[in-house]
């Protein structure tokens, strides 16, 4: 007698069709999942900058809360007629910005190479190098204040021991900007040169062991083997530090004027619409400072971008 094996039915799996809205959260994840941060960073963005924009064309001064008169562009006008504080202000910011990150990519270069060597020690040396990075700005600003103070500071002690005469540095016409570039190139260099070192360390070393063979002298294979791989990686500590040092303000701030001299010494754009904020409680003079040190910010991306080709 056979028996029968009865087969388990199949029910067939039924799903519920997906609304419109439903597909497209689904096809569109990414920018779906990104919106609320997107929409924060724009709201922190777009707000301040157009608050500022607003104050920039209007009389606000003495109080937030006092009653404000829109004067169209006369703050404009006011600032780039400013030939005392304004215009030399700007040639301090290109100044700066211009020096130090020249300084820094030079120097970050250097120190990428010699890290990227093997040598004993080289962890100690690696952590040593980026120890300037761990101190916030204000209290390197501090530290140098100190250094650099006209009669007390070592640099001015060790000068006179060698029969060289005190130097007023942070005080002095013609030596506070220079001294707090020094400043910036000190405590900055290390980040260029952690970008750099990241870019070295993806280059073969068969690279450069070939070109040696071949006869190519270091700085020949420096400018024809290694340069060029590393160059993405120089665009990017360029745009890095070129953006971030135009915007300096901390240690500006920290070390401008001490010592017995006067504040317009290390007066960047930064540090003039601070002053005609909190000084004078000039905020529409102020706002339009500061909307056209955004406009130089983005003038200076621009440049950078282009001359470097980012794509």
């Amino acid at each position: 007698m056979s028996t029968a094996t009865a087969t388990p039915r199949t029910v067939p799996h039924t799903t519920r069709p997906q609304s419109s809205v439903s597909r497209w959260a689904n096809h569109n994840r990414k920018w779906v999942l990104a919106a609320p941060a997107m929409i924060f960073t724009a709201a922190m963005i777009l707000f301040p900058l157009g608050w500022t924009l607003y104050l920039s064309l209007t009389n606000a001064k003495g109080s937030v809360r006092a009653e404000k008169e829109f004067i169209g562009f006369d703050n404009y006008a006011s600032v780039f007629a400013d030939t005392a504080r304004f215009w030399p202000a700007v040639g301090r910011t290109l100044f700066f910005t211009g020096g130090t990150l020249v300084a820094q990519l030079v120097l970050g270069m250097v120190i990428a190479l010699l890290l990227r060597k093997n040598f004993r020690g080289q962890g100690f040396v690696r952590i040593a190098v980026l120890m300037p990075l761990v101190a916030t700005p204000v209290a390197v600003g501090m530290m140098w204040r100190l250094i650099f103070e006209p009669n007390i500071g070592i640099v001015n002690y060790l000068l006179v021991r060698m029969g060289i005469p005190a130097q007023p540095w942070l005080a002095g016409e013609n030596t506070a900007l220079p001294t707090t570039m020094i400043i910036d190139i000190w405590q900055w260099t290390p980040m260029v040169a952690l970008i750099l070192l990241a870019g070295l360390t993806s280059i073969p070393e068969e690279m450069d062991e070939a070109a040696s063979i071949d006869g190519a002298s270091a700085w020949q294979r420096f400018w024809h083997v290694t340069l060029p791989i590393l160059w993405p990686s120089v665009v990017v500590a360029t745009l890095l530090r070129g953006i971030d040092a135009l915007k300096t303000f901390d240690i500006l701030y920290a070390t401008k004027g001490r010592g017995g001299g006067s504040f317009n010494e290390v007066e960047t754009l930064n540090v003039y619409a601070y002053g005609l904020s909190f000084d004078y409680n000039n905020y529409g003079i102020a706002s339009a400072v500061l909307i056209l040190f955004f406009g130089l910010i983005l003038l200076a991306l621009f440049l950078l971008v282009r001359g470097n080709k980012v794509k």
